[in-house]
């Protein structure tokens, strides 16, 4: 059976880590689903997917079927088969997860996806055209969804991304054990053949300016994302290397990325998970992530950090960055201070506070930063009202500006950012777009 094929790097070192499922493996495992009627997996995928019914359909041999079934809810199926947190979500509530193993229901959802995009099969067509027009800007997985959902209602879409490739961090910040390049780039495809207009190299808010938008659409979708690292602020920062850049040499540029011997990741997320397994697969000799906090407070999913462990990456908990040490710009090792946790801070977790007295020297030619995004400023150069920084919407993901709405990571100030999330917002906004168009005449 024809694959999405799968980037290979130094070797297998970053090759997809799961492989496909054979056909006989899937459809055993499929078997094993008992169908539930109020099925508990479906309840917990933020985008609903009829999870029995798509197992059904590939026990059956009707896997054009069962990739309906997972599109007509998630329109990047194939992308969230991979990055979703399975374990926290779907296969976290199958009912033989309690005393049995749980259905790999990633697995066999991804076994769905690659048959139809493996084939070339576009499942669903542009709708009949309503002479409306709808921009969304960010070609991430929120105005994917938004963009291909409208479409499949027969709006006119246009799509403007910043960067070269669309698909946003499924591109450029998911490493290869998770998404290889070509499965976002081939749904960024899927989208376009149901009818929307990519623009690439376009920086809403400079060129064009919003308020052509506005002038020109209908209506206006912004699923940008967030921005780059925040600033550390300490002395030879400017030596440390960006966590997403690093991921993203990774997939388009590994022959150019330079891995340390000796690595320090700073933070304790899932990116900074990733990073750290980069630079172990890619050579490093010793990998350690450092966080300020405890491992009670990490944002990174439970298996996501029992997952870096395996791969011989150390945490230093307790520990706060101060001084880049350099010799005439090589790093030779980060000075930090220990810290001990106070009172519940704004985010609601233990405030870090220094230790006098505690510096230490970390040796390390290599110090790597992933420390979550700024906000973009466009919400602010739009004067759209903010919660923490992020765009404010409605229950119709309508910001304070008419006409202008808004999903995924820039609407994140409450509940957890992921791709599904950002996919279930696309279609959500874009359901609650084409109901304030049809009404409107």
């Amino acid at each position: 059976m024809s694959e999405i094929p799968s980037v290979t790097v130094a070797g297998s070192a970053l090759q997809e880590l799961l492989p496909p499922l054979s056909e006989q493996e899937a459809v055993t495992e499929s078997a094993r689903c008992l169908m539930c009627f109020d099925a508990p997996c479906t309840h917990a995928c933020p985008t609903h997917i009829d999870i029995p019914k798509f197992i059904k359909k590939i026990s059956t041999g009707n896997l054009l079927g069962s990739a309906r079934t997972i599109l007509e809810s998630n329109l990047l199926g194939a992308t969230c088969a991979r990055v979703c947190p399975v374990q926290e979500l779907c296969e976290g509530a199958c009912v033989l997860g309690s005393e049995h193993k749980p259905i790999a229901i990633g697995r066999l959802q991804r076994h769905a996806m690659d048959y139809v995009y493996g084939r070339k099969i576009d499942v669903f067509h542009a709708g009949k055209f309503i002479s409306k027009k709808v921009a969304v800007v960010g070609g991430g997985p929120a105005g994917l969804s938004c963009a291909g959902e409208l479409a499949k209602l027969g709006v006119s879409v246009t799509l403007y991304e910043k960067r070269e490739l669309p698909g946003g961090l499924s591109t450029y910040g998911i490493i290869v054990l998770r998404e290889p390049v070509e499965v976002a780039l081939a749904e960024s495809e899927m989208i376009q053949r149901l009818g929307a207009k990519l623009e690439v190299g376009k920086d809403v808010g400079v060129n064009p300016p919003v308020t052509e938008l506005q002038k020109n659409f209908d209506a206006v979708f912004i699923g940008m994302g967030l921005g780059n690292s925040p600033q550390l602020g300490i002395p030879g920062e400017e030596y440390i290397v960006d966590g997403l850049e690093y991921i993203e040499r990774s997939k388009l540029e590994p022959s150019q990325l330079d891995v340390g011997r000796d690595v320090i990741v700073i933070g304790a997320g899932n990116t900074a998970i990733d990073c750290a397994t980069v630079a172990r697969r890619l050579g490093a000799e010793r990998v350690t992530m450092l966080y300020r906090r405890t491992e009670k407070e990490m944002t990174a999913y439970p298996h996501e950090y029992a997952f870096v462990k395996l791969e011989g990456v150390t945490v230093s908990f307790l520990a706060q960055p101060v001084i880049v040490h350099h010799e005439n710009g090589v790093v030779k090792g980060l000075e930090c201070v220990r810290i001990a946790l106070g009172e519940k801070d704004a985010s609601g977790r233990a405030a870090p506070k220094e230790i006098p007295g505690s510096n230490l020297i970390l040796p390390a030619d290599q110090i790597v930063k992933a420390i979550g995004q700024n906000k973009l400023s466009l919400a602010a150069r739009l004067d759209l009202k903010t919660d923490k920084g992020f765009i404010r919407v409605d229950s119709n993901f309508e910001t304070s500006a008419p006409g202008i709405f808004a999903g995924g990571d820039c609407i994140r100030a409450r509940g957890s950012a992921s791709t599904v999330m950002a996919v279930q917002d696309g279609k959500l906004a874009a359901r609650a777009i084409y109901k304030r168009l049809i009404n409107h005449g």
